[in-house]
């Protein structure tokens, strides 16, 4: 049965991919992950299922993440990966390409920006529009963009952290930092192979950093078993890790990105940052879920901070907004479009 085109809004991520479709709403939700055998190039799973694969695939098989700090790291697997999603969303057999609004870091460079328009055309998309991942965030957490008054938006995403004041529906002052959940997963498996000489997969160090993962020593110290390999015997270990520790391994991370807030408040408009102090930051993104880092970053501004009612999916959602009005706003789309 061959299926019309269907407008489709992308936030590709590093760590998940997430799909809207017009008049329906987000359809997919799935990991960055692709599982293809090493000799022959084959896939074999995409999304979830590759994900349970990562760290326990034989010899011949290999889990991919092909996007890093937000950009495209492994091309033809993206390539690949995109359109499974698009045909899973739109059929394989269509009688028209589909518009394609796809979000991309702010800080992201003209040749990124190529890779990602270039993948999106060869998975089977018709015309696309970048938009700036911060742009999209700010919509999908519900700000009024358009008018004369500054909000800032704070995006913690997998591979990057994307901050940025936003007036008139344009982003005054941003920046990019090549730093997110990922990152808080490397600071926590390199803590604990420098400490205890016990080297753990990603997968373990994701499950610390959602159990008791904190950007406060507060709070209590609550404790999680975890299983690793012995540096020393080359054997399993499990060892019982502390609230505190987890603290201690994420501090200098979460300490770069409350940097990275204050060097573009540093750079905002006077009265543009009066705004910010009166409406306060919204923080979107999965790494903004980390827990006490709301309160942490507003102890460290002077400003309060706010957790938008969906955080995971809003880049996502503004994307949907800009689709769902792409004829009225087409103009607004921050980057480029390809016929």
């Amino acid at each position: 049965m061959f299926n019309f085109a269907t407008d489709i809004g992308i936030d590709l991520g590093t760590a998940s991919i997430l799909v809207y479709v017009r008049d329906k709403g987000i359809v997919i939700n799935e990991p960055s992950v692709v599982a293809i055998e090493r000799d022959t190039g084959k896939v074999l799973a995409v999304g979830e299922d590759a994900r349970q694969m990562i760290g326990r695939t034989p010899g011949h098989i290999v889990a991919i993440r092909p996007l890093k700090d937000g950009v495209i790291a492994d091309y033809e697997v993206t390539e690949t990966m995109l359109r499974y999603f698009v045909n899973k969303v739109c059929g394989s057999q269509r009688i028209f390409r589909p518009r394609v609004v796809i979000c991309v870091p702010s800080g992201v460079t003209s040749v990124e920006k190529r890779a990602v328009m270039e993948a999106t055309m060869q998975a089977g998309a018709k015309k696309i529009h970048l938009i700036e991942e911060p742009m999209a965030a700010a919509i999908g957490a519900g700000l009024v963009v358009g008018e004369p008054n500054g909000n800032m938006i704070v995006d913690i995403g997998g591979g990057t952290t994307d901050i940025a004041i936003i007036s008139l529906g344009g982003i005054v002052v941003s920046e990019s930092l090549r730093i997110g959940g990922d990152e808080f997963d490397e600071a926590i498996v390199r803590h604990i192979k420098k400490m205890y000489n016990l080297m753990i997969g990603e997968r373990t160090a994701e499950e610390i950093k959602i159990q008791i993962g904190s950007a406060s020593p507060e709070g209590g110290n609550p404790t999680m078993e975890i299983r690793g390999r012995d540096l020393v015997t080359g054997l399993p270990r499990t060892l019982k890790l502390t609230a505190m520790e987890a603290f201690q391994a994420l501090s200098e991370t979460i300490m770069q990105i409350v940097d990275g807030v204050k060097s573009v408040l540093e750079r905002t408009p006077p009265e543009l940052a009066a705004d910010v102090m009166d409406r306060g930051i919204v923080m979107t993104g999965g790494g903004s879920l980390l827990n006490g880092l709301p309160k942490f970053l507003s102890q460290e501004t002077g400003i309060p901070v706010n957790l938008s009612e969906e955080p995971v999916s809003a880049v996502a959602q503004g994307a949907g907004f800009f689709l769902d009005h792409i004829d009225k706003h087409k103009n607004s789309l921050l980057m480029a479009k390809i016929d």
